[in-house]
């Protein structure tokens, strides 16, 4: 993702900005805890997110970065008719993996980066789900899935495995809570 650097070069000693803007479970952005509802403001955050080299997720604003701090994952992902889309409306690509956290949470990892299922679009998800011999995945599976067993789940094909919240930063190179 391309983020517009080009203020830096004029003022380059503009301090970072840590704890005010956030992305939420929904993939709502909020202002000191407030949804942000202006579309302009929405779409001007939403172009200019980006993500450092150490896995800080960020709004460029100008010469000064604002640290986004994470609800869960850098991206939400919502279901769309050509596919899933990312909270700012970037298409997610091809989901490469699934994951469940012990809450529940389904997680995607797809071309764009690892992204929390909107749950509004949870019900058409498990609803396509549908275990190794073809029949629809029944509440047994899910519950054994969610307590840690294997899983004979599929999603088109694609596995569902288990994974702990706990590890999702480290194991997609992500900073839920950026600091200084």
């Amino acid at each position: 993702m391309a983020v517009d650097l080009s203020a830096i070069a004029k003022w380059p000693n503009v301090p970072a900005c840590y704890g005010w803007l956030s992305l939420d479970r929904r993939g709502d952005w909020r202002l000191q805890g407030e949804r942000v509802s202006h579309r302009g403001l929405i779409e001007f955050i939403n172009r200019q997110y980006g993500c450092d080299e150490a896995g800080n997720w960020f709004l460029q604003n100008g010469p000064q970065r604002v640290y986004v701090s994470l609800a869960c994952t850098p991206w939400v992902f919502r279901r769309e008719a050509a596919g899933w889309l990312g909270h700012t409306g970037q298409p997610a690509g091809a989901v490469k993996a699934i994951h469940v956290d012990e809450e529940g949470n389904v997680l995607l990892a797809t071309e764009l980066g690892i992204g929390l299922l909107d749950d509004r679009d949870l019900a058409q998800f498990l609803a396509e789900c549908a275990l190794e011999d073809g029949r629809p995945a029944d509440e047994a599976a899910f519950l054994a899935l969610l307590a840690g067993g294997d899983s004979a789940i599929r999603w088109h094909d694609i596995p569902l495995d288990n994974i702990a919240a706990a590890d999702l930063p480290q194991r997609y190179g992500f900073i839920a809570t950026p600091r200084p």
